[in-house]
């Protein structure tokens, strides 16, 4: 299966999310519990970006919506990256022959002059995961960035396929061939990762140099876990329990699933008096692999119906804990990656449970950009964004004049205005 993907900057620059989030609890005027709050999902009437060359990776835009503000990334005239502005100040520059388009999507500019290069210190925040990504980049006062990135699922999928296919392709052409037990990959690399471990690690690598590409980051703050997958399975587990699993004693993992299941069909429970007992994948073995809770006891004649399509299996294979096992494998490789690929900024990394307690003092939803704003830091951000959003709704700007008056002032001269025109035609 091969996806088109559209990356963050490939479909729209994203609004400030998580002030989009805190303006919808607390209302229009800061009070909480007025509106529900907002469904990040993606807008499925708008066009899609342009694709790239990563496959089945796939990115939304972070919830735009009618109000937010958009923002124009900058680049000067070196092509180092700028503090974006606004898209009113990119329209008067492009109208006035400053600045050129380099990029649409996320549109993107070019100084043709030189100007002053005032920068703020922008936090880069990422949420690393092992199905998505959560990105956020921050100032003091607002959000300039935020996306959302989903990572391929299929390389498992994908290696397996081209195994079968070597082997039928060895076996009809060179059957006679030599087995080969000295040229495997990991014995030649050091540091070697499986494919699909690398391929999310390569993904969390390419959203963040293409953030850095836009926006001048003065610092990174990766969120890193680790699992204990034993005390997830047996919360009771410690000690020597560790070294003696489930498993121990056993000669393979067929002998332990047989003794299980204590040698019994587990779909006719030995109504079908046949001796010869098989273990089953319930998953795919290409995808699920041989692990004890991907396997289950079947008579060979309850295996041959199920294949066959005349029988359902009611039994569902057991909790998977490949995702656990990615994030502690790729912890602190990406760490360690990162601060490799940008020496001069300082590359630290924070937890889950300080990122629990931001958003749930926030109030905010759990989503992976609402978690990557926490993990930045600039949690001022939100009311800076707030305090702003209020003083414009509470004043406004006379058209002519450019004067700038109160929401009391205007609607006392309307109500002046009504007046006299009623004062008027009641004289008539």
């Amino acid at each position: 299966m091969v996806w088109n993907v559209q990356a963050p900057w490939d479909v729209y620059p994203s609004p400030t999310l998580c002030g989009l989030c805190l303006k919808v609890l607390r209302g229009r005027n800061g009070d909480a519990d007025k509106k529900p709050i907002p469904t990040l999902t993606k807008d499925e009437n708008r066009p899609s970006g342009r694709t790239t060359g990563l496959r089945a990776e796939q990115a939304e835009p972070a919830g735009i919506r009618k109000g937010d503000t958009l923002k124009v990334f900058v680049l000067n005239m070196r092509g180092k990256s700028l503090m974006p502005c606004s898209p009113a100040k990119a329209r008067h520059m492009l109208k006035a022959g400053k600045a050129v388009v380099v990029r649409r999507t996320p549109f993107t500019i070019k100084l043709t002059i030189a100007t002053g290069e005032t920068k703020q210190d922008v936090t880069l925040g990422v949420d690393a995961g092992a199905r998505h990504v959560g990105i956020s980049a921050t100032t003091e006062k607002e959000e300039v960035f935020a996306s959302e990135v989903a990572l391929r699922q299929d390389i498992t999928g994908l290696l397996a396929d081209r195994l079968a296919f070597r082997r039928a392709r060895r076996n009809r052409k060179t059957r006679y061939r030599a087995p080969r037990f000295n040229n495997r990959v990991r014995s030649k690399h050091k540091g070697w990762l499986a494919p699909s471990v690398e391929n999310r690690i390569q993904a969390h690598m390419s959203r963040i140099e293409a953030v850095c590409r836009l926006l001048p980051v003065t610092k990174i703050v990766i969120e890193t876990a680790s699992f204990d997958i034993q005390k997830i399975r047996n919360p009771e587990v410690e000690g020597t329990g560790y070294q003696q699993g489930d498993q121990l004693g056993f000669w393979n993992v067929r002998e332990y699933v047989l003794f299980r299941d204590g040698h019994v069909c587990q779909h006719c429970h030995g109504r079908s008096r046949d001796k010869i007992l098989n273990v089953h994948h319930l998953e795919s073995r290409k995808t699920g692999g041989d692990a004890p809770n991907n396997l289950i006891t079947l008579c060979e004649t309850c295996h041959k119906a199920y294949h066959a399509g005349k029988i359902k299996l009611k039994v569902k294979r057991g909790q998977s804990f490949r995702a656990e096992a990615f994030m502690g494998i790729m912890r602190w490789t990406l760490l360690d990656r990162v601060r490799k690929t940008h020496p001069e900024l300082p590359v630290e990394n924070t937890y889950g449970y300080l990122t629990k307690h931001k958003r749930i003092a926030l109030g905010l939803p759990k989503t992976h950009c609402a978690d990557a704003f926490c993990i930045a830091g600039n949690l001022k951000a939100l009311e800076e964004e707030i305090s702003s959003s209020n003083n414009r709704r509470e004043s406004t700007t006379d058209r002519y004049t450019g004067v700038r008056f109160s929401k009391a002032e205007c609607e006392n001269s309307i109500r002046r205005h009504s007046s006299s025109r009623g004062s008027a035609y009641s004289t008539r």
